[in-house]
């Protein structure tokens, strides 16, 4: 089963400015350990950005630059998207089906949103998902902590029965074990 490495919107307005979203600096640390363990597999390395016009994430803005600390390569496949969808209006699922992905390993930003619906999309398009329980974050809200919000996605995406496909969470550290 040929796999994708997904990387949402680890951007500089995202992550860099105060306050950062949750364990912002290690998510970024796991982040470039998946993509370094993706590319020496031969696997690709698909980074997605959001952007909105007339904002501090226009496309090619300062706050739409992938993180600072984010390690990119040569090969890796960069995808716009103006939704929380991934999949919504971009050359995302052609990307796949091009590069024939079956599963992708999912991880970034924001947890309660882009990572959630992007997550939801993939698996009711048939594909394999590894969700990394560690590497997908998102601020703090009034209602609950960065934390608390990522748990409970992870919980909730990996215990959803009605995909055509499951969704498996695992840590970095599992995953760079195979």
């Amino acid at each position: 089963m040929k796999t994708a490495v997904l990387v949402i919107d680890v951007q500089r307005i995202c992550f860099e400015p105060e306050p950062q979203p949750f364990e912002a600096d290690a998510v970024v640390a796991r982040i470039n350990q998946l993509t370094t363990w993706a590319r020496k597999k031969a696997l690709p390395v698909i980074f997605v950005q959001h952007e909105e016009p007339d904002t501090e994430i226009a496309y090619q803005s300062e706050g739409w630059q992938l993180h600072t600390d984010l390690i990119t390569a040569e090969g890796d496949v960069l995808v716009r998207k103006t939704t929380p969808d991934a999949f919504h209006d971009t050359v995302l699922k052609a990307t796949l089906d091009r590069l024939e992905i079956e599963q992708l390993v999912v991880c970034g930003y924001a947890t309660d949103f882009c990572v959630d619906t992007t997550t939801r999309r993939a698996a009711g398009l048939g594909y394999e998902i590894e969700l990394v329980s560690d590497a997908h974050t998102t601020h703090d809200k009034p209602y609950a902590s960065g934390e608390l919000i990522r748990q409970h996605h992870t919980f909730v995406l990996s215990a959803a029965e009605s995909f055509p496909t499951k969704i498996k969470a695992v840590t970095t550290a599992e995953l760079l074990e195979r």
